[in-house]
């Protein structure tokens, strides 16, 4: 398969993927860590595994080509140079203020071949597997009560969020918390440096050294004309904005619609209460039907961006920014508020798309699951059980590279 990004829609038929088996950062998990690293819950890491190994297969076994971040970014840090500058900018990240702990950690890190530096950042360094002289300052001191020196990066399994694939580019997210930052520079380095992930001309829309906070799980293609993004508790509005003009001044899109998702946890992207899964279907979770505002955003005579409110009914706002005669919403749980709110906690609505009117839906949301069989899309089911602790679903575990046009 050809390499380079193309993602025009949200229901091409998927051809190429981005994913990250979990590894030894779930079992870096403690209870005292998991509302810092935004778990609820620590997932049985080999159960786990097997869960993300048979949702890969699941992927290929529908002709999907399926790449792994550690393999891609090790590809990018052949050269030493720019492994050496990886591990600066990772360091920064990691506010490892410490003179002679970042002095240790580069040495660490530098002593070690690509794959296995990338596997280390990710599942954490321990203070203690870091050799440093003696104390140089009351901060080495005082920093040595928490056993990890670098965090690791647990939410990864989830690469939906730091990076999204956009038309023939790719926005590199700024993430909301400082939890997932890092995971933003690991995608950044195989887009700026693996030559088989991205084509010369693949535009960078959006970099994690933008000011503002937006992440993928708000980022949709719904055609080649339109973009919808998620104003979500971690997409501000200023990013937004910033990414619509960028796509729109760019010439590769016409129109970007802005999603002004209620401001609850439960609700933290856009992909979690609403996705496309055919032509002219949608799932979504019935709680934000009604208080979702949709902004169009566009381009006057001036190549200056011009904003309208689009006030109705969302099927019919949908319909209307799609160009098509009418637009279905599949309701997560049906009229059942108690089901909605059960498989919603599950990402009910959290579907990945790998056809036109084929999904990937978690089996434990079997309620939603039929209703998406009676109105005609074709299901095929993975087991997330222990997965699903990581707050996603099959959508947020994929980062979608390879579309085909339709």
């Amino acid at each position: 398969m050809s390499k380079g990004i193309n993602n025009f829609s949200e229901i091409g038929k998927l051809q190429k993927v981005l994913l990250h088996r979990p590894g030894a950062e779930l079992e870096a998990l403690t209870p005292d860590t998991l509302g810092k690293l935004l778990f609820e819950d620590i997932p049985f890491l080999s159960v786990a595994q097997r869960e993300h190994d048979a949702f890969a297969d699941t992927l290929r076994t529908n002709g999907v080509e399926v790449l792994y971040i550690v393999d891609e970014a090790a590809k990018a840090m052949e050269d030493p140079r720019i492994k050496e500058e990886f591990a600066n900018e990772f360091l920064k990240l990691s506010r490892i203020n410490s003179k002679g702990m970042r002095a240790a950690l580069m040495v660490y890190l530098m002593g070690m071949e690509p794959k296995k530096m990338i596997e280390t950042v990710i599942g954490g360094i321990k203070r203690s597997d870091v050799k440093t002289k003696r104390a140089t300052s009351l901060m080495d001191l005082i920093e040595g009560e928490d056993p990890f020196v670098s965090d690791p990066m647990p939410n990864l399994y989830m690469p939906r969020d730091p990076a999204a694939c956009v038309g023939n580019g790719i926005a590199i997210c700024h993430m909301h918390t400082d939890a997932r930052r890092r995971e933003a520079l690991i995608l950044r380095y195989i887009y700026k440096y693996n030559e088989d992930f991205a084509n010369e001309g693949d535009k960078l829309f959006y970099d994690l050294r933008d000011p503002y906070s937006i992440e993928g799980g708000d980022i949709a293609v719904l055609n080649k004309d339109v973009v919808a993004i998620g104003l979500s508790p971690r997409t501000t509005i200023p990013a937004a904005e910033t990414l619509a003009r960028r796509l729109l001044q760019g010439g590769q899109f016409k129109k970007v619609l802005a999603f002004n998702i209620p401001k609850l946890e439960p609700f933290s992207h856009l992909d979690t209460v609403f996705t496309m899964v055919d032509y002219d279907k949608f799932t979504i979770h019935p709680e934000v039907e009604g208080p979702m505002e949709v902004y169009a955003i566009t381009l006057n005579d001036k190549g200056e961006l011009k904003f309208e409110a689009m006030k109705d009914e969302l099927n019919k706002v949908m319909a209307k920014a799609l160009d098509l005669p009418a637009v279905q919403l599949i309701r997560c749980g049906g009229s059942d508020i108690l089901v909605s709110q059960r498989e919603q906690w599950n990402d009910g609505s959290n579907t990945l798309t790998i056809a036109p009117g084929k999904v990937i839906t978690c089996d434990r949301n079997y309620i939603t699951n039929e209703l998406l069989e009676k109105n005609g899309l074709e299901v095929v089911t993975v087991t997330l059980s222990e997965l699903s602790r990581g707050k996603g679903g099959p959508r947020c575990m994929v980062c979608p590279v390879v579309r085909e046009d339709i």
